[in-house]
């Protein structure tokens, strides 16, 4: 395991990087806005067809957050810093549109499923929906 170590710690450091705080809420922030690929992939896949869920875009906020933070009180640079200022606008939009889209839906009175705006029959049991 010893060759391990000596791959891993590089002079005194893990990976060859200088962690402190500033240097894990930015690898937090990498990490936490790749994952939104992750999370966007297992969903297209799951349903075989292109989903955006919101976990994508809550994913998005918190890495571009992270990662704004990291730009501006540590590597204080202004390219990296304009990078991620003004990110979080689409994010929060999307999210907006989402709780709206998620809340214009109607319960199914036979089964209770949730059933999108336009819909006049029931995606599950193929009840006819209320009109509204």
């Amino acid at each position: 395991m010893d060759w391990l170590m000596d791959l891993l710690v590089i002079r005194g450091k893990l990976l060859g990087i200088e962690w402190h705080f500033w240097k894990i809420v930015g690898w937090l922030g990498n990490l936490t806005f790749t994952s939104r690929f992750l999370v966007q992939w297992y969903a297209t896949e799951r349903r075989k067809q292109v989903i955006v869920p919101a976990a994508f875009w809550w994913l998005s906020l918190a890495g571009a957050f992270l990662l704004f933070c990291y730009a501006l009180f540590y590597q204080r640079d202004s390219v990296f810093i304009f990078a991620y200022a003004f990110t979080w606008i689409p994010y929060i939009r999307n999210l907006i549109i989402h709780k709206r889209h998620l809340a214009a839906h109607h319960d199914c009175p036979g089964c209770h499923w949730p059933c999108p705006p336009p819909s006049r029959y029931c995606s599950q049991c193929g009840g006819r929906l209320p009109d509204h």
